[in-house]
């Protein structure tokens, strides 16, 4: 069954599936700073644009483009910046 998410204000939606790789979201996000938890390790791989990360431990941020991946390890905060809108895929591992 699709589970559709909606965070800040409507400016970031997914929606959620599991199939046989796992637990996954597709989603969009409008242009923002964003901040997010994790409750597991996620994979995160841009699909439409660009997006700018900041990850735990790190003092710069790194530009993801299109077909780039980045991980997040399991209970922790990150950021994001997004100049425009971008599209994203997420694996939970």
């Amino acid at each position: 069954m699709l589970k559709v998410n909606e965070y800040f204000e409507g400016t970031v939606k997914s929606i959620a599936l599991e199939n046989e790789e796992g637990t996954a979201t597709i989603g969009v996000m409008e242009a923002g700073e964003y901040e997010f938890g994790t409750a597991t390790i996620e994979l995160m791989t841009i699909t439409s644009g660009s997006l700018e990360v900041l990850l735990p431990g790190e003092a710069e941020w790194k530009t993801f483009e299109t077909g780039e991946t980045f991980r997040v390890e399991k209970d922790v905060r990150f950021k994001v910046k997004a100049a425009k809108q971008v599209a994203y895929y997420c694996l939970y591992i």
